[in-house]
């Protein structure tokens, strides 16, 4: 069984994304594990940790349910805010063939200022599909 990696915060809930997950299963007998990095949320002036993980979690929450009902196999966790560290703390503990990063599209994007898509295909060798949601697509 294959197992692709899901990398996303803002967009868990975006149309896009959730296509490209559906497309992706029907290639083929796959699971999905989703991380969801508890990035700060950047419509509050002050944060704290605990509240970027319980928006983050909230978000996987959301996602897995929805993924489940299209009888999608799926499961995650919130991780690290820094993406980068959080999709390497994950590949620590479980085995992928594929990541598929979703960002908000660029001009917008902090993971894009970042090039995460490229970083993450660098760090870990692995095949990276780049999904852009619109920010009215998305569940921010």
């Amino acid at each position: 069984m294959s197992t692709t990696l899901i990398v996303a915060n803002q967009t868990l809930g975006g149309d896009a994304l959730t296509e490209r997950i559906r497309a992706t299963r029907r290639d083929g007998d796959r699971d999905f594990y989703v991380v969801v990095p508890a990035t700060p949320p950047k419509d509050h002036l002050t944060w704290t940790e605990g509240e970027a993980r319980t928006i983050a979690a909230e978000r996987l929450a959301a996602c897995l349910a929805r993924l489940r009902e299209d009888a999608i196999v799926a499961d995650g966790e919130v991780g690290d805010a820094n993406p980068v560290m959080a999709v390497e703390d994950t590949i620590r503990h479980h085995e992928f063939d594929s990541i598929i990063v979703a960002t908000l599209p660029a001009g917008v994007s902090r993971w894009l200022k970042m090039s995460l898509p490229d970083r993450l295909a660098r760090k870990t060798g692995l095949p990276v599909e780049h999904v852009v949601v619109a920010p009215a697509d998305s569940s921010a």
